[in-house]
């Protein structure tokens, strides 16, 4: 029986990973899981009022692109947040989180070839790990650029070749970024839309994170696109429910872009895409309609990275990020840190070098864990001062 070869080098993803690291050994304390980034807080009061409402249209085929009324409240939550302008019938499209959206998004649009050779998709290392796999399925070239504290954990895509910029056809920015809560300032994205324009090429932003930060409200590339007077279809970006209103389960995003891109990707979706139930729609519209849960929710991680302040203070390279809800600490090694901390404590944390690609022999999250601040505040200071004595005491 014959299989794929194109996936066949790709490692095992980072959980199964982490499982087999860890399982065989007993935790060295009450078990304490920090690990994925699953919201704890409490979702909007009323979604199980609005999904009682529309109960009923689990029996109808649901609205492929999003309802209208979805539709008009991201936009209206984009002019808002952003001051961003969309137009809700073209420039929209609900995804089943930014997952969904990410992949979909690299099927739609990378080119088969550019200037008659194979395309390049660039990526940060570390990164979320469906943007290689996109480039992959789409038989692009991934390109690992080291997003590390010397950079500001931000990829400098300008540093790269001009052979390897000629062939660009997308480059995945995420900010705020996974894992280490970097913000992409205005001037950041200004350059890479420039060099965007200037080498023809997308730029794909996954802002999931982007309602969660301590300081100044960090700003979209299609805000900044629309600033600079970019063409429209220059970037795409990508939005979700899962972490700004903490309902991972809820599956619900939305990508938007241009008029001729997203319909690149809505004709996609017509053939091949799982378009949300309607009910899923009906709450996701009133989530995005409302602010004051997204405020309550985001003090409550400040509040949280006040207390990594404290408990890490003095310890260099382990301050809390500017924005998201990851820690990034420095370790000798990333998988004897997180194998040490479970047998010794019972806290469960993800090695960075699962993150992240080796290149060129150097895998540069080798040396961090990332931390998951997603727990109540008592329980989060508990396993943030047990992991500061072992690791660091």
């Amino acid at each position: 029986m014959t299989f794929p070869e194109r996936f066949s080098n790709l490692p095992e993803y980072a959980f199964p990973r982490l499982r087999t690291l860890l399982d065989a050994h007993a935790p060295g304390g009450e078990v304490m899981h920090m690990t994925i980034g699953e919201p704890r807080h409490a979702m909007p009061p009323f979604v199980a009022e609005v999904l009682a409402e529309h109960v009923a249209d689990f029996a109808k085929y649901p609205s492929n692109y999003g309802t209208d009324v979805l539709l008009s409240e991201i936009a209206g939550w984009l002019k808002r947040r952003f001051n961003v302008m969309v137009t809700p019938e073209t420039d929209i499209m609900a995804v089943n989180g930014t997952r969904e959206g990410l992949m979909n998004a690299c099927l739609a649009l990378c080119p088969e070839t550019k200037r008659g050779k194979q395309p390049v998709v660039l990526t940060p290392n570390p990164f979320y790990q469906v943007y290689a796999v996109s480039a992959v399925t789409i038989g692009a070239e991934p390109v690992f650029v080291p997003a590390t504290r010397d950079n500001g954990f931000l990829p400098d895509y300008s540093s790269l070749s001009p052979e390897i910029l000629e062939r660009t056809a997308i480059a995945y920015v995420c900010s705020p970024s996974n894992p280490q809560g970097a913000i992409a300032p205005r001037a950041y994205l200004r350059d890479l839309i420039a060099l965007a324009e200037k080498y023809d090429f997308k730029v794909f932003s996954d802002e999931c994170y982007s309602e969660i930060y301590r300081g100044e409200p960090p700003v979209s590339a299609l805000q900044v696109a629309q600033e600079m007077g970019a063409d429209p279809e220059r970037v795409v970006i990508f939005h979700s429910l899962s972490k700004r209103s903490n309902l991972p389960g809820l599956r619900s995003g939305f990508v938007a872009s241009g008029p001729k891109s997203m319909g690149y990707i809505r004709q996609l979706r017509a053939y091949g895409g799982a378009p949300l139930p309607d009910p899923i729609q009906a709450v996701s519209a009133r989530v995005w309609a409302d602010e004051d849960h997204v405020i309550a929710s985001r003090k409550l991680y400040v509040e949280k990275f006040e207390i990594a302040d404290e408990v890490f203070s003095g310890i260099q390279g382990a301050e809390a990020p500017e924005a998201g809800f990851f820690l990034w600490l420095p370790v000798n090694d990333s998988e004897e840190a997180a194998m040490k901390l479970w047998t010794e404590t019972g806290v469960r944390v993800l090695p960075g070098a699962y993150l992240s690609r080796d290149v060129n022999g150097d895998n540069p999250g080798k040396n961090y864990i990332r931390v998951a601040l997603v727990a109540p505040k008592e329980e989060t200071q508990r396993g943030l001062i047990l992991l500061r004595d072992c690791l660091y005491g």
